[in-house]
């Protein structure tokens, strides 16, 4: 600032805090959980727990505030070089410590609740992630974007992914429905509920989860609910490419599910469609895509001739008869707490008999969907 001493014939230069820090107001963000983090000034060391966090921290324009994330952490390619301070099966928080990081990106669904109220017990902000909506990607992003002080970058993301997605809306309205089995592991066969963010993808594109109704995000089922549901289309994401033929394999000695019948078997890649990430719109065209095969199938199908629906008796019957199917599964789940969807079968085998796996992530980390 420049200042003039009336009638002096002196100009006094004044020089002030040019070279001081930028003075910020206090960044407040609510996360999925509504938790409010609130921070003095934008993050400027990032510890991500999960691969999706770190994604979605590149596209709002901070991946150079990282500083340690997770073992499969592999995109955007400057994401291999970060500090590796845990996996699936657990975090090394004497690690997370040694980085003083500012702000922690964790994962509900994917890290245990034990971890995260620890960190936060040791002081840490913590932003928790949980996108159920695709928007709620574009929403992430933003918010990161503000955590970070990127906003602008993060805004200008989210934009470009919100048209996206609405253009890829735009294309699948109306179109005629496919009942699809979504399978996320197959030893143990594991499946997602409606809540979960892929199954929201299936419904942009005019499929039907048909296990919709389970109560938690990743449930186990038997074999005998997937013949009894008899979807029209069945999906995975291959978590390596000599998979593929294996897993076909395995599911065509079912010659009587409709899926089998038409074809219906197809892989979409798990980078793109299981972490909820700015790729997951790749993951939903793709999905889109194969989805819309299986409908011209169930099209051409339907031109040529009137098929009876599959039963459970004309599905199993390669491998053991119907009333064996039946007996051997209220053997297998007189332990469990059943959970019963519509009517019965004949023989009195219920059509669904999901077991939550929340409660047992420790033992049996594979449900997760982030591909970790």
């Amino acid at each position: 600032m420049v200042c003039l001493r009336k009638g002096s014939g002196l100009v006094l230069t004044l020089i002030i805090t040019l070279m001081s820090p930028k003075v910020w107001a206090e960044i407040v963000v609510e996360d999925t959980l509504g938790d409010v983090i609130r921070l003095p000034q934008p993050a400027r060391r990032i510890v991500s727990l999960a691969p999706h966090n770190t994604e979605n921290l590149f596209a709002a324009g901070a991946g150079d505030a990282l500083v340690g994330t997770m073992r499969h952490s592999d995109y955007p390619p400057e994401a291999k070089k970060i500090p590796r301070i845990g996996d699936h099966t657990g975090l090394d928080l004497e690690a997370i410590i040694a980085l003083k990081p500012d702000l922690i990106l964790a994962w509900q669904s994917g890290n245990r609740t034990g971890d995260i109220e620890r960190l936060r017990s040791l002081g840490f902000a913590v932003f928790v992630s949980e996108p159920r909506r695709l928007d709620d990607v574009a929403e992430e992003i933003e918010s990161l974007g503000r955590l970070a002080g990127t906003y602008p970058v993060a805004h200008q993301f989210a934009e470009r992914f919100r048209k996206r997605l609405q253009r890829l809306r735009h294309r699948y309205t109306g179109a005629s429905p496919v009942r699809i089995f979504y399978e996320i592991w197959h030893r143990p066969l594991m499946t997602i509920n409606g809540e979960q963010l892929i199954s929201q993808a299936i419904t942009l594109c005019g499929g039907r989860n048909i296990f919709a109704h389970l109560p938690v995000l990743a449930a186990t089922i038997d074999l005998e609910a997937v013949l009894a549901a008899d979807p029209d289309a069945i999906i995975t994401s291959a978590q390596d490419p000599g998979r593929d033929e294996q897993w076909r394999r395995e599911w065509s000695r079912w010659s009587g599910l409709r899926a089998v019948t038409l074809n219906n078997l197809f892989f979409v890649p798990p980078d793109l469609l299981q972490r909820q990430g700015p790729r997951i719109l790749d993951g939903v065209d793709r999905l889109c895509s194969v989805i819309a095969t299986a409908r011209r199938n169930l099209e051409h199908l339907s031109a040529t001739k009137q098929e009876k629906p599959p039963t459970l008796e004309s599905a199993g019957r390669r491998s053991h008869s119907f009333r064996e199917t039946c007996s051997r599964y209220r053997r297998a789940t007189a332990s469990w707490s059943v959970i019963f969807h519509g009517n019965s079968n004949d023989c009195g085998c219920p059509k669904v008999s999901p077991i939550a796996t929340e409660a047992r992530r420790d033992a049996n980390p594979s449900h997760r969907t982030d591909n970790r």
